[in-house]
């Protein structure tokens, strides 16, 4: 009898039982997500991102799309994201984000919104078109934008990402880089892109009170983002002594639980929509 262990051979796909559950859930994957596009199941969650020197005032709210499934049970970005990213339908859902957040911009004029994008988007035709559309209806609407693309992102293309980033400088749009520290960005590329806000990933915040190495990486991560001028925001802020010793190194926002979870019910909205939403 032949006892050695079957081979886990990731180029097989479906000729192996790990290649067939990935290959499933997947397929079920994008399949929520094409049925609640086209039934539009969908919404922004707004959480909030506020000024470290003090988390009463907020400097601007991040939108994060949302699915939701047929009984109307929210699914975090986070469980279909990396099944959709590459293909068409992570550009749909990269238009209804956008779509949502300039319409919010343009329902609320005393706001700012960061809206999450994916690199591949800058040449999707329809997701340029609602760009466009959305920052001509008002004419603060572009300096109100925040257009948030992770590390990894930005270095698929970042000759494409720096290009767009200049054409979309005379609108006022800003550009934050995030996740920093989870990716790979080079740094004869970092000189060169535009970007205005630094976001350095929640896995250096964790226990970063406790934890001298996630201390460490977190002040250098801030001081690349205050030589180049950028403001930095610590993502993941969980306790007071997170946000206390982050305060101390010098960052100038702060998000996560401890200052309010994403919803799709923010306090802007007044209280009739929040009903609504």
């Amino acid at each position: 009898m032949d006892r050695r262990k079957p081979k886990i051979d990731a180029e097989a796909g479906l000729a192996s039982p790990l290649g067939a559950v990935i290959s499933y859930n997947d397929q079920a994957t994008l399949g929520m997500v094409r049925d609640a596009i086209d039934t539009r199941r969908l919404r922004l969650a707004f959480q909030p991102v506020v000024l470290a020197c003090d988390p009463s005032k907020v400097a601007f709210y991040e939108g994060l799309i949302r699915v939701l499934d047929p009984t109307g049970r929210i699914i975090p970005a986070k469980d279909f994201v990396a099944a959709i990213d590459q293909n068409e339908l992570g550009r749909e859902i990269d238009c209804a984000s956008l779509e949502m957040g300039l319409s919010t911009l343009a329902r609320h004029p005393d706001l700012r919104i960061s809206i999450n994008m994916s690199a591949r988007s800058i040449g999707y035709e329809r997701w340029l078109r609602l760009l466009k559309k959305g920052l001509a209806a008002g004419p603060t609407i572009g300096e109100r934008l925040i257009l948030e693309i992770t590390e990894s992102s930005a270095m698929l293309v970042p000759e494409v990402v720096i290009s767009f980033m200049e054409t979309m400088q005379d609108k006022g749009v800003a550009f934050a880089l995030d996740h920093f520290g989870s990716g790979s960005t080079a740094i004869r590329y970092f000189k060169d892109f535009l970007f205005d806000i630094l976001k350095i990933d929640g896995q250096f915040i964790r226990n970063i009170n406790t934890d001298p190495d996630n201390a460490a990486i977190a002040a250098a991560l801030l001081s690349i983002g205050k030589h180049f001028g950028m403001l930095t925001v610590a993502e993941m802020v969980e306790t007071v002594e997170e946000a206390e010793l982050l305060r101390t190194l010098g960052v100038d926002c702060l998000q996560g639980f401890l200052f309010g979870a994403p919803t799709v019910k923010p306090d802007f909205l007044a209280p009739a929509d929040r009903k609504r939403a």
